[in-house]
């Protein structure tokens, strides 16, 4: 039985995984909550953000399992299962840190590879009924036309401005007020005029640095965990020598 000054310890240590356990449900709803929002527009980015929400998820899981350790070893005073415990949060810890840096990374690239990526889809939207459906979603959910502005739609045969008349013809997710064919042959006044690239790099960076910031920001907590339950299983082996 510990006594001391390792009491107090073994009492942080069980509430510091309560906390664990609350901080593993906020890790799986940050994750859930980025995959969905951003889940619409996957053929803007290639998945790679929702690689880094599946990874917060997974180890939001892992660490409920982890608490387990921890929660039963303070209790028990068990040398082994909080020896686990702290294994196992260093292991966390390094998977943290690794997504933190991932999403440090991407949120250098992003922005390039989301461009590139909506213009050649731009060139599919007659004939991909899905980038049809993605164009629409984006061009009306951030109110944009286009990849950097309306004239982009000249890519393709049936959109653009017509030489001679001086009128546009763009898809309707592009009017201000949307109608049945309000993109048909219309003044360009009635269009929205900003391009999506801005307001979608915009909301796939700061997704990014969500993922990141609360996995960075876990993690530097975890340390905490990791010293408490060295702690307690060094004094619990002592106490087991002694005996």
């Amino acid at each position: 039985m510990v006594e001391g000054g390792m009491k107090l310890v073994k009492v942080i240590l069980f509430a510091f995984n309560l906390i664990f356990f609350l901080a593993g449900l906020g890790l799986i709803i940050c994750g859930a909550l980025v995959k969905t929002e951003l889940q619409p527009y996957f053929d803007f980015y290639q998945g790679s953000v929702t690689g880094l929400a599946v990874l917060l998820i997974v180890v939001g899981c892992i660490i409920f399992i982890i608490g387990f350790f921890g929660c039963c070893g303070a209790y028990k005073e068990n040398y082994c299962m909080t020896m686990t415990f702290a294994v196992l949060l260093a292991i966390v810890f390094l998977l943290e840190i690794a997504g933190g840096i991932s999403a440090y990374v991407m949120r250098q690239q992003v922005g390039e590879e989301v461009m590139t990526k909506m213009i050649t889809t731009m060139q599919n939207y007659e004939t991909d009924n899905s980038i049809t459906q993605l164009w629409d979603d984006v061009q009306r959910d951030f109110k944009c036309c286009g990849t950097y502005n309306m004239t982009d739609w000249n890519v393709l045969d049936s959109y653009g401005q017509d030489a001679v008349s001086k009128t546009w013809t763009l898809p309707e997710s592009c009017c201000i007020l949307e109608t049945d064919d309000c993109g048909i042959n219309q003044a360009a006044s009635i269009f929205h005029e900003d391009g999506c690239a801005d307001g979608f790099v915009k909301k796939v960076e700061n997704n990014v640095w969500t993922i990141g910031g609360v996995g960075i920001g876990l993690a530097f907590i975890q340390i905490i965990g990791i010293m408490l339950s060295c702690c307690l299983a060094r004094a619990i082996k002592k106490d087991y020598a002694v005996v």
